[in-house]
């Protein structure tokens, strides 16, 4: 596969991506500012351009025509930062706070210059370190309830929804999370990367009919399931956080799919650090602190998507039948198996898959980083196979205290 790159596209370095934001009139004078690359992701560049005299500062985010994380063997389309950037701003329409500000997007570079997130930390971090963020369940769960609702039909006219499906048609990067999440993990695929030693527990994952045959049912439905734009990767390194803000980034693998889905990524990784901090958090009061906290996250993040959902329900849903009795009660019960089968998926690909989190990758000690990647693939198994049974926020924790007992 080949990638159409424009001849005017040229991959920025730190010389010249100042030649970016000098007509953005953005800054007094350009010839004083100082750029840093600072991108850790797996498929672009990104750069924190700063005035050091008035502190004033942006970021630059440019897509490559590959996967960084691979090279150049593996091509990408560079339509993924119009789809960003697109994203991000359909999003400030309803939660304008909770995404960074877009200033500049240039879809010839594929790049987008943005708000600068330097004053929060990346949540993964955060919660690495043993951090907590007061806010943090209210925000997410405000971000996904108000961006899912005002894409979906509940709220669109027809005619507009199936427009912004069309804009926002996303074959690439719905293809890696296809092969990276719902089905790689689930085979002997070369994709994988887990340790000898998680061997034993990786095989009786993939002699599993019954969780193959789940996770299968769950693919389908991210195939099928056009509902309203999702994030496409809203995990705890997509998100930028401080005590009392949020910001939400890295919108390019939004799509339009299953309202759980966002959400089902987002518990995951609230779920894979909980497991990790038998490591990172050596005292055990303060390791049952933080899980506590933690799992709090899960159940408020929930609560509040049900809330805020309820209210744009009662006060703003267009479709006839969102007036008929029962008929939001049976949607968010579906939602909710959904986001707890998709969350087994995340678990599962993140432990074993092409992209793992720091979160159990950083345990210095090999005996235990297995053990608890085998209680992560229990976990994830669980949660795939027996989602219809796991009801409430309260079902999903207890489920989570018994395989990380």
């Amino acid at each position: 596969m080949s990638v159409r790159v424009s001849e005017a596209y040229q991959a920025l370095t730190t010389e010249t991506v100042i030649r970016v934001v000098e007509p953005l009139d953005l800054f007094p004078d350009s010839s004083r500012l100082t750029v840093k690359e600072v991108g850790d992701g797996n498929l672009n560049l990104v750069f924190r351009i700063i005035d050091p005299e008035t502190g004033r500062s942006v970021v630059v985010k440019q897509a490559l025509p590959y996967a960084k994380v691979v090279g150049e063997s593996w091509p990408l389309t560079l339509d993924r930062n119009r789809i960003e950037s697109e994203a991000l701003r359909l999003a400030a329409r309803y939660v304008p706070e909770l995404v960074p500000a877009v200033h500049h997007t240039d879809e010839t570079l594929a790049l987008t210059v943005m708000e600068d997130l330097s004053s929060h930390v990346i949540l993964r971090k955060g919660w690495i370190e043993g951090s907590q963020f007061p806010e943090l369940a209210g925000h997410i769960g405000t971000y996904v309830a108000k961006t899912l609702f005002y894409t979906s039909d509940f709220y669109l006219h027809p005619f507009e929804k199936k427009e912004l499906v069309k804009r926002f048609i996303n074959p690439e990067l719905c293809k890696i999370t296809e092969d990276l999440v719902f089905t790689d993990p689930f085979f002997d695929h070369e994709t994988n990367d887990f340790p000898d030693g998680l061997r034993p527990a990786v095989e009786r994952l993939w002699n599993d009919t019954d969780l193959r045959r789940e996770a299968g049912k769950l693919k389908y439905d991210f195939l099928t399931r056009a509902e309203a734009l999702v994030h496409g990767d809203l995990h705890s390194g997509s998100i930028f956080a401080t005590r009392d803000s949020t910001k939400v980034i890295d919108q390019e693998f939004a799509f339009f799919g299953p309202f759980g889905f966002d959400l089902g990524q987002f518990f995951a990784n609230v779920v894979l650090n909980w497991i990790s901090q038998e490591w990172h958090a050596r005292d055990p009061e303060k390791r049952s602190a933080i899980r506590e906290e933690l799992l709090s996250v899960i159940s408020g993040t929930w609560d509040t998507f049900v809330r805020v959902l309820d209210e744009l329900w009662t006060r703003e849903a267009r479709e006839v039948y969102a007036s008929v009795p029962g008929v939001k009660e049976a949607f968010l019960a579906r939602v909710f198996e959904d986001a707890v089968g998709f969350a087994g998926c995340e678990v599962i690909r993140r432990t074993i898959g092409l992209a793992h989190v720091a979160d159990l990758d950083s345990i210095e000690d090999s005996e235990l980083q297995i053990r608890l990647k085998e209680k992560a693939l229990r976990l994830g198994s669980v949660l795939i196979k027996e989602r219809s049974s796991v009801r409430t926020t309260d079902d999903l924790l207890a489920a989570i205290r018994e395989v990380g007992a």
